[in-house]
This record gives structure tokens, sequence and C-alpha cells, in this order.
């Protein structure tokens, strides 16, 4: 009896649990939904473990599923890379991209970058995963990230996008004219502030401030709570309170005076923005090209931004 392909399956398995969806999957593969639909229940058959849950509207992965998943996806990645090397033999790097950003960096480095790339290496697809939340890149299939660096664990290779961050404690003239202005960070205890609450580890953020040679932090108060900071500046700019982030993120909220900026002689400065990887992607062409045009690209575009620090 002939031994079945231990690869029989995998591919169209990958590619529903990436989509949720046989047919999405099916478009993606470039077969028919049928033929997505048999390999899975061939691959099933073979296990003998259901590794999907259908309904009618939607389809997840059974816990068998999750965990082929969890072993399948670094050994899927290896063997990307492996026919992603391969472009370096030749003039242009070429395959696809994936890139965690949080939403901050789609105005910082994302949409000042990725069209002038596009141009430049049409070989090399991307795909941006837009979220707030720490990701694991191994096994969520991403080739890299985009986060602020103190948050980027210490067994990544990290690449410096932009310059360090200035925080701001931002409000709209009209909230400052009807509630007054901050003079220590002790006053905002006195106001409204919007809250930021951590995608991943789910507690809220403690403003953080520098104060008579020490560091310090305040549990602010408030009736709003976000979980990304394009929303905080929004609401902020509405009026609906206090906002706390970073200088660059509303660098044409605060130059246009939608909002105003207080308690500088307080607020501190942090690491700005990192693309990160593991070491052994630095192999891989299209990351290496992607690295060195944002480098170049980003440089002029912060000259003004460091001169402000």
């Amino acid at each position: 009896m002939a031994r079945r392909d231990a690869f029989a399956g995998l591919t169209e398995f990958l590619a529903v649990a990436d989509h949720k969806s046989f047919r999405a999957a099916s478009a993606g593969l470039r077969v028919t939904p049928a033929a997505v639909s048999q390999a899975i229940k061939a691959l099933e058959t073979q296990v003998g473990l259901p590794l999907f849950l259908r309904t009618t509207r939607s389809v997840a992965l059974s816990e068998a599923g999750e965990r082929l998943l969890a072993r399948l996806r670094p050994a899927a990645r290896e063997i990307g890379d492996a026919i992603d090397e391969l472009a370096a033999l030749r003039d242009r790097p070429t395959g696809e991209l994936r890139l965690s950003v949080p939403r901050i960096a789609l105005d910082l480095v994302i949409i000042p970058v990725l069209p002038k790339f596009r141009r430049a290496f049409p070989d090399i697809r991307i795909e941006i995963d837009v979220q707030d939340a720490s990701i694991d890149l191994g096994s969520s299939g991403m080739d890299a990230g985009i986060r602020i660096g103190r948050f980027i664990e210490l067994d990544m290779v990290a690449v410096r996008l932009t310059p360090d961050f200035r925080w701001r404690i931002l409000g709209a003239p009209g909230y400052f004219a009807e509630r007054g202005r901050p003079q220590r960070p002790k006053d905002l205890l006195h106001h409204d502030c919007i809250g930021y609450r951590f995608p991943s580890a789910k507690n809220l953020y403690r403003w953080q401030f520098h104060e008579g040679g020490r560091d310090l932090s305040v549990d602010v108060p408030g009736g709003i709570i976000v979980n990304d900071h394009l929303t905080m500046i929004a609401l902020a700019r509405a009026g609906a309170g206090l906002a706390f982030t970073a200088d660059p993120v509303a660098r044409r909220e605060i130059d246009s005076g939608d909002l105003v900026s207080v308690l500088d002689a307080y607020t501190i400065t942090s690491e700005g923005l990192y693309l990160y990887f593991p070491e052994k992607s630095q192999r891989q062409p299209k990351l290496r090209a992607f690295i060195d045009f944002a480098k170049a690209e980003l440089a002029s575009d912060w000259a003004s931004e460091r001169a402000l620090l």
C-alpha cells in the first residue's frame, strides 16, 4: 500500500486557519472551494480528529487544529524563508513581507515609507496587520513587527526607525477654558483624563512624570478608557478630557492649535519606534530591503523631530 504524502492537506489547512474561511482560502490558493474541503477532510481522516469547527456562519479551529497550527506555523515559516532566500541569487528581492504594526506607526512609518518602497521593490508584496496588542511573531506568521522600544522582547533584533518620543499631556483649548490648566502632576487628580488600557496585559497605563529629581506615576481619574492613542487624540480634540501620548503622534493637532500641551516641565522621553524580528530573519532579502529602505527614507523626515527633543 502506497504511503500517503505527509504534506498533503497542510497547505490547505494553513490557508483556512489564516482566513477562517474555506472560500477565502480557495481564492488565495487559486483552487476551488471543493478542492480545499476535500483536502481538509482527507487530513482530518488521517489524524482522526476534526481540525475545524464549522457552522453556516463561521469556521474556527478545534483544539486539535490549534495544536496542529502551533506546530506547523514555525515549520511553514522556515520553508517559506528557505524559498525566499533564493531571491538573493536574483537582482531583486521577492516574496510576501508580513508586518505587525500598532496604529501609531501608520502615520509615522507605514504611510511615508510603503508607497515608495512598493515602487522600488514591486516584487515584494506587503501585508500589514494593524493591532496595538503585542504578538508572538513566530506563531502569528509575521516576519517582523513595529513597536515602541521598551515593549520589545530582549531576544529580538531591533532596528530604530524614529527618534525617542517626548510624551505630552494634551487638551483642547475649550477644555482648559472651562476646567483650567493643571500646574503640577498631582493636579490631574481634579481633571477628566482619557485612560489607556494595554491591549495585551489589559491593565491601565499610569501616566509617567519626572518631578523633584525622581520619577513618579499617577493613576489618573476619568470616565473614558481606550486602547489606542489615535482614538485618545480624537477624543481630546473633541474636548472629552486630557490625553497622554507621544509628541509625534499628535504633531498635527499641536501645530494646528487643536490641542495644547501642559505640564511640559514634568513629562518624560522614551524610546521611539523600532522594527523588530528574530535574528535568523535577517537573512531574508525582502526584510533586509525593507529595513534599509525605511531607515534611509525616514532619516530626513525625522530630522526636525530630533531637534524638538
